[in-house]
């Protein structure tokens, strides 16, 4: 992932704060904030879509709808996604084709249509949920990398699901 980061010089990176068996991504929003890049982390709404906050390493965060731990701080609103260079997103697992299994919510789906095509998107998994193919519904967006502990895996750019 981070090698990632030093070819593409994000300015602007949204990720997410890991909760219960994720893959942790403290070390990824430290590593970030370190070089001066600024953080977005979603902040999930009534809807179930997703507005920003900025990431502070040290900043106060509070748990949230969904159990999501998210900056004390002000809003930036569903739209802020539109200027991250880069998108880190979570996945229960992600198929070969680049179509990403979240918990169901479409949560990121939603918040993915607002992201400029070309920007990479990159799902955080472990070894062995990249499989063959996972089910997709007329919403999906697709990821273009799937990063698991061994490898990065660049995924076919082709059209969306939907």
């Amino acid at each position: 992932m981070l090698s990632l980061r030093e070819s593409t010089a994000p300015r602007t990176v949204a990720a997410y704060v890991s909760i219960g068996t994720e893959p942790p991504t403290a070390e990824l929003l430290s590593v970030l904030r370190t070089g001066e890049v600024q953080v977005l982390v979603p902040v999930l709404l009534d809807d179930l879509d997703l507005d920003w906050a900025i990431y502070e390493t040290d900043a106060p965060m509070s748990a949230s709808s969904g159990g999501l731990w998210t900056p004390d701080g002000p809003r930036l609103g569903r739209d802020a996604v539109v200027d991250a260079d880069l998108v880190v997103v979570p996945a229960l697992a992600v198929g070969r084709d680049g179509t990403r299994l979240g918990r169901g919510g479409g949560s990121y789906d939603r918040a993915l249509v607002r992201v400029p095509g070309g920007r990479p998107i990159l799902a955080l998994l472990y070894d062995g949920e990249l499989v063959d193919r996972v089910p997709a519904e007329a919403h999906d967006r697709r990821v273009t990398h799937a990063i698991t502990p061994s490898a990065v895996h660049r995924l076919p750019i082709g059209p969306d699901v939907r």
